[in-house]
């Protein structure tokens, strides 16, 4: 069997207009003496090929590929990942042995819940086509969902890691609720059983407290928004000391719009601390890790927000009864001090009190005046004991004034003897140096010649003819050229 057979029995299987294309392209054309059915038809004659322009042979292999592919699920793992501006996704998609060009348009990757990542494993569902300016075939995919996790498990993650990374989840940015909140906000559907619970545990727990509610959707696409702009709401209310947010149990889909991004960012930026209650004990969404406190449910929220009355005012009348008791006991403190004051000596004999301070004043000054007396005589007395020994170091000092004032003028003089024999020394050897320079002979008519090397001519074959002399006389010098030399 040929390859055209092979390739019409699939088509036939999966789309016979394509087969039907498929036949009629590869149909040669038939001659124009056919269409006569005239008896001199050539049976022998070849049949003449039909030659396909790149554009149509393109086009018809897109349109099998469509045809034989019009929605396939593929897995793979996800790489060189695009994302431009315009909004599409452009990867590939590739195992260990092949490579699969993908891409996703805006319309469809609006509904993505997750962030595709390079290197994600997943599973893609798409039509295969052919991009006809390239030439190259690829899958236009339609849905993706992660492989091993579904795509909510994947989007919880996702976020969970990137708030985390911003700081979200610190416990140090976490507020305290307020022991008795006057005004309690909720912002939870006004139909469901999580607000019926929160307002029967606030009746049984403490009626006084006042409850703002704004009604808004828990499930479903728009609750997220919804759920955001109720948190807004409430904080703009003004005069709200604790806020609960949350809904009762449901699957993990239903407790969706408390895991994304918009309600958690929303939680963030509450001004007023705020009570995350939002499914059954083993729930854990994106808005219990941002919140300030996590409640296992709505009824355990509102417990935790309003304390028991009974046991407020049993607590307030123990504390009085204490407060009564210290202040009977410190009035009876004082009472006793007053008593033990107003009996004793001071009070009953306050002259003769005084009296003995008066007394002791006296005694203290005559103690003072002796004590300066003898501070001063025996400063006197030392200053005694110093005054021969500093007329002593007077007279030592007067000595060696004296002393060398002689030797300064010994020293001068002999300094001025030394500097005339070194002048007289200087004149001598500057004489003998005068003598001996050997340029004082040129101040009697003498000159010095060198050559042009420098060096002084002593003899006069020592310069040939032709050489520059330098001639040095008493004042200035002159070049010359030998013109003849005399042995």
């Amino acid at each position: 069997m040929s390859f055209d057979d092979l390739f019409d029995a699939a088509l036939e299987e999966n789309a016979p207009s394509a087969k039907t294309r498929r036949r009629k392209s590869r149909a040669p054309a038939a001659p124009a003496a056919a269409e006569a059915d005239t008896p001199e038809r050539q049976p022998d004659t070849p049949p003449q090929p039909r030659i396909f322009t790149v554009s149509e042979l393109t086009r018809d292999i897109r349109t099998v590929l469509e045809d034989y592919f019009p929605a396939v699920w593929v897995c793979g793992e996800v790489s060189t990942l695009r994302l431009p501006q315009s909004g599409h996704i452009y990867f590939t998609l590739k195992d260990d042995r092949a490579q699969l060009k993908c891409v996703m348009f805006r319309s469809a990757n609006q509904r993505l819940p997750f962030k595709l990542e390079d290197g994600l494993s997943c599973v893609v569902c798409g039509r295969v086509s052919v991009y006809e300016q390239s030439g190259q075939y690829q899958l236009y995919v339609q849905k993706i969902e992660p492989r091993g996790k579904g795509a909510l498990q994947v989007a919880f993650e996702q976020l969970k890691q990137k708030l985390a990374a911003e700081g979200l989840f610190d416990p140090a940015r976490k507020r305290l609720l307020p022991v008795l909140p006057r005004t309690i906000g909720i912002a939870t559907s006004a139909t469901g059983a999580a607000i019926r619970d929160i307002l029967q545990v606030v009746r049984r727990r403490y009626s006084n407290v006042h409850i703002i509610i704004r009604p808004c959707l828990v499930q479903g696409a728009t609750a997220a928004p919804d759920i955001a702009r109720a948190i807004e709401e409430l904080n703009a209310y003004g005069g709200i000391d604790v806020l609960i947010v949350g809904r009762g149990g449901g699957s993990f889909e239903d407790l969706w719009p408390f895991n994304e991004e918009i309600v958690a960012r929303a939680v963030a930026a509450s001004r007023i601390p705020v009570i995350s209650a939002v499914g059954h004990e083993i729930d854990f969404t994106v808005c219990d890790f941002v919140a300030d406190v996590r409640a296992p449910t709505p009824s355990a929220a509102a417990e935790l927000v309003v304390p028991e009355k009974e046991k407020l005012q049993a607590a307030v009348a123990a504390g009085e009864r204490r407060m009564r008791e210290a202040m009977r006991q410190r009035l009876r403190m004082a009472g006793m001090r007053f008593s033990r004051v107003c009996a004793s000596y001071a009070l009953r004999r306050p002259q003769v009190m005084v009296e003995q301070y008066l007394q002791r004043l006296d005694n203290l000054e005559r103690v003072l005046r002796m004590n300066l007396t003898r501070i001063v005589q025996s400063r006197q007395e030392r200053l005694s004991h110093l005054r021969p020994r500093l007329s002593a170091v007077r007279t030592a000092i007067d000595r060696a004034d004296q002393l060398i004032e002689r030797r300064e003028q010994a020293m001068s003089g002999s300094i001025a003897q030394k500097v005339r024999r070194a002048e007289q020394e200087m004149k001598a050897v500057g004489s003998r140096l005068a003598a001996l320079n050997p340029l004082a002979v040129l101040s009697r008519g003498y000159s010095i010649t060198s050559d042009a090397g420098g060096r002084v001519v002593k003899d006069a074959a020592a310069v040939r003819r032709g050489d520059l002399l330098k001639t040095k006389l008493r004042k200035g010098a002159m070049i010359s050229r030998v013109e003849e030399c005399e042995p």
